[in-house]
């Protein structure tokens, strides 16, 4: 077929050539740690938050505080303080930390570690880095979504149909989303540390301390090293607690001399990115390069040794990616269209960006699942969490732990239960903590229609819609999903079926098809036809069949299949 491409190539990063590392942020906090609730979005974060904290201590126990202590300090309802403790749960640096491994009705109880839980309240008043236009809008044209039928019709307010119209536009390139979010901490690190600070006994508010057991909470915003999950604690890069006696606890650090090495290690990070981006000003941007292979070569999987695997624009083609390529990591799929995507792999986070007219099968993700600008596009997915923003008649086939989250601009989205599998599926669940007796598919949350942390600016009163929630899909229009046997070569898992039990509606329904289908194969079996007549009815079915796998884009599966 001339529209089929090659398969995408896969190359292993450079090694860092620094022996020193550079300090980043903690992406996921700031990429799947934000709520689009106003009540947590703090105009002024110190001169709120300080109270706030003080009354959070007041209802701490042992350091923590449960859903009710949050929903009654930050005036919210048991739903959100339960949404506020599992998006934390789902960004925490600790796996360690009893959040992060509590059972579903543990999560309330349990609750969050106060120091932690002021640093996310705090960075809800981040506003994310706007999308930026290509600047060869012809190049990509093929690659991009198409104008859809609400274009036509929108609502009357216009920051609405900006944030439609940036999803158009492309996801800032790692580079540039590490300058922002390093630049926002930069800006705000005095407030935080102060924030994570305790007053030495008889000197006042003055004179703040850190222990080393408050400075690790920094852990949630910041890291070092080139390995993504694969990080040392905080402590051990600083030059007042890495070689503290693990048997004594550690001396408190002054908290204005925290402050300052911290500074320092971002603006050199900041220097650094500076540099990395000066060099691209007179060729093409990482993310230039890639529409450009978009367009030629329309497959592009970049692996990177830190940060997530980003698959980008993969047009009118099939692409799988399984565990031995993408096991613990996390994943970016970005700019693709018309296409099926299988990435059978055990995940952490994943993250689907204005993709369109595509089918994307997710094996298990651990942490979170964000769909993002999306059109006309299939997602099925296992994961712990899901969050659909800003995205058109999509539907989601979801085996999910926690209450899919809907927030922003969306239009005619449904949900179905989950609806397929592969024979690792259950061993890749258990890997990540994806539970197949827990599926909250049909309990979607919708939040507000616009987002707090845009750059965007909102007239007033928009902030209080809701966002359009998603129906379910008619048990009658439900389908199982097919994921082709791949790698018939290698080992074979132990999933035999779906592991997500089917609601009763769902299960009859695709009983009575089946049924239907077996009186249909048994009253052709037993229609008294001629031979060449049999031959004739059997040439129109294929006939028919042929035509469907044309109209429907599945012929391009099959010749994928094969070329493999």
């Amino acid at each position: 077929m001339t529209d089929e491409s090659p398969p995408p190539s896969t190359t292993d990063p450079e090694p860092n050539p620094n022996p020193n590392p550079l300090i980043h942020p903690r992406r996921v906090s700031f990429e799947h740690g934000l709520l689009p609730i106003q009540k947590l979005v703090f105009t002024d974060p110190i001169q709120t938050l300080a109270p706030v904290k003080q009354k959070l201590t007041e209802s701490a126990s042992n350091n923590r505080v449960g859903s009710a202590a949050i929903a009654d300090v930050l005036q919210i309802s048991g739903d959100h303080a339960r949404l506020v403790l599992e998006t934390l749960g789902s960004v925490l640096h600790s796996e360690s930390d009893p959040l992060v491994r509590a059972k579903p009705e543990e999560v309330v109880s349990v609750g969050a570690d106060l120091r932690d839980l002021v640093l996310f309240l705090y960075i809800q008043s981040y506003k994310k880095l706007l999308p930026r236009t290509h600047k060869d809008s012809a190049a990509v044209a093929d690659v991009w979504p198409s104008t859809s039928a609400f274009d036509g019709y929108l609502s009357a307010l216009s920051p609405i149909q900006l944030v439609r119209s940036n999803s158009r536009r492309f996801m800032p390139s790692q580079a540039d989303d590490e300058a922002h979010q390093l630049s926002y901490l930069q800006k705000h690190l005095a407030n935080i540390v102060s924030l994570l600070g305790e007053p030495v006994e008889g000197e006042g508010e003055e004179s703040l301390v850190l222990s080393m057991e408050a400075f690790e909470h920094l852990g949630f915003l910041v890291q070092f090293g080139d390995k993504g999950s694969d990080v040392s604690p905080l402590s051990q890069a600083t030059p007042f607690f890495a070689n503290s006696d693990p048997n004594m606890p550690a001396v408190p650090v002054p908290a204005s001399q925290v402050h300052d090495w911290l500074l320092q290690n971002i603006a050199s990070a900041l220097e650094s990115i500076t540099e990395r981006i000066s060099g691209k000003e007179n060729g093409p941007s990482d993310q230039d390069d890639t529409m450009s292979d978009a367009s030629a070569a329309p497959n592009k999987v970049a692996p990177s040794g830190r940060g997530p695997c980003l698959i980008e624009g993969v047009s009118k083609t099939s692409l799988v990616k399984q565990a031995s390529d993408l096991r613990g990591r996390s994943v970016k799929v970005v700019n693709c269209h018309d296409s099926v995507i299988y990435l059978l792999a055990p995940l952490r986070y994943a993250t689907v960006h204005g993709c369109s007219d595509t089918t994307i099968v997710l094996g298990a993700v651990g942490k979170a699942l964000r769909v993002e600008h999306c059109e006309r596009v299939h997602v099925i997915a296992a994961s712990k969490r899901v969050c659909i923003a800003n995205c058109r008649e999509c539907v989601f086939f979801l085996g999910v732990n926690q209450r899919p989250l809907i927030v922003g601009d969306n239009h005619k989205l449904q949900v179905a239960p989950y609806n397929t599998y592969y024979s690792h599926l259950e061993e890749h669940m258990s890997e990540v903590g994806v539970e197949p007796s827990i599926n909250k598919w049909d309990k979607p949350l919708a939040l507000g229609a616009v987002d707090p942390h845009d750059s965007l600016s909102h007239p007033a009163g928009v902030a209080d819609v809701q966002a359009e929630s998603a129906a379910c899909v008619d048990p009658d229009q439900f389908i199982n999903f097919l994921i082709p046997n791949w790698f018939s070569g290698e080992e074979i898992g132990s999933t035999k079926d779906n592991p997500f039990p089917l609601p009763d509606a769902y299960m009859a329904a695709q009983q009575r098809n089946l049924k239907n289908l077996e009186e249909t194969r048994q009253s052709l079996r037993e229609t008294p036809l001629e031979e060449n007549r049999k031959k004739e009815l059997s040439s129109a079915l294929h006939v028919y069949f042929k035509d469907w796998l044309y109209a429907s884009g599945n012929i391009r599966q099959l010749y994928c299949l094969q070329g493999d």
